[in-house]
């Protein structure tokens, strides 16, 4: 094992895999001799060299729409998105053509590309560098989404999704990548798609998120530890396809659920694990599912600590669960 930030885990699992497989190429804004604006590729241009580390111009439709056409010819492409915020140019090659490939094709084509693009707040980025667009992608059949919490998840969930057949889109929370630190298995590694982590284990409510508040979650389940209360945290780690089955689990098991993101409230990803809890788990819930989510506006940067959820608004739906 070796103690790793996320975003070191992230380089890992990035020089891993291109290590073992050559079909592996990065293509990106900045991402060669630069390394990268967070710098998760730096020294690979140097190691792998220009042809597979691909500095690419501020195109994001172009960037995308390169590495679907690299897919489609062999190559198992990694493509960086700057910030999430900027994804929204490459949506079209995104949804219209990436997720379809696999569809359209029966079968006969598929497209393993993957997009990792830095998501969230937590940085003072305003709302132009800290959106957290996951649901658009959820929404979208045909694409994979993960979003990781831990170095060791970050390392394991790239690395699988680099290794997965269909589009895998990888946030990572940029408000951990240098705050985060764990053990790290090294050499190959990976953590399949589509299983969910129990953080902690508790009777009383299911606390169930994924990414940057995961570690707000903790702290919320330490303060409610405090006043007797055992929360069943769960960290989704794969977005899509989603592990159902381990919340239906903890659901049964507690009766009551609050759900956790960053992303704003309405439509957000909560809702679809609102709807999921009472389609499958309804006769168990003894409260009404509550949701703890950022806001219906824009992203503010004076006021970004009341937007992103913190231990006491969790805390105060974990209560008001309880008390129901």
């Amino acid at each position: 094992m070796a103690t790793m930030t996320l975003v070191q885990a992230i380089h890992d699992a990035l020089a891993l895999e291109m290590e073992r497989d050559p079909r592996v190429v990065l293509l990106g804004e900045d991402i060669g001799r630069n390394g990268g604006v967070f710098r998760a590729t730096e020294g690979l241009w140097e190691r792998f060299g220009p042809e597979r580390v691909i500095d690419t111009p501020l195109a994001e439709a172009g960037i995308v729409g390169m590495a679907i056409g690299m897919s489609l010819n062999g190559l198992r492409p990694v493509a960086e998105i700057q910030f999430a915020d900027f994804i929204f140019p490459a949506f079209e090659q995104i949804v219209s053509e990436l997720a379809k490939f696999r569809y359209r094709s029966a079968g006969q084509f598929i497209a393993p590309v993957v997009i990792r693009t830095p998501s969230g707040g937590g940085i003072k980025g305003g709302h132009y560098h800290s959106q957290s667009p996951e649901a658009y992608f959820i929404h979208t059949a045909g694409l994979k989404v993960a979003m990781p919490s831990t170095p060791a998840d970050a390392k394991g969930l790239l690395a699988a999704a680099m290794r997965d057949p269909d589009p895998v889109i990888f946030f990572e929370p940029k408000a951990l990548y240098r705050t985060a630190k764990g053990e790290v298995p090294e050499g190959d590694f990976t953590v399949p798609l589509g299983k969910a982590r129990t953080v902690r284990a508790g009777e009383d409510v299911s606390l169930i998120t994924y990414g940057a508040t995961v570690h707000v979650a903790e702290e919320a389940a330490a303060l409610a530890q405090e006043e007797g209360i055992g929360v069943d945290l769960l960290d989704l780690r794969t977005l899509w396809p989603l592990d159902i089955e381990a919340v239906v689990r903890s659901v049964e098991r507690t009766g009551r659920a609050v759900v956790l993101h960053e992303a704003p409230r309405t439509c957000g990803f909560g809702a679809e694990l609102v709807a999921l809890i009472q389609e499958k788990a309804f006769l168990h819930l003894k409260a009404p599912v509550a949701r703890v989510t950022g806001f219906d506006t824009p992203f503010p940067y004076a006021l970004e600590k009341l937007y992103i959820p913190d231990a006491r608004r969790v805390l105060d739906a974990i209560r008001a669960a309880v008390s129901f």
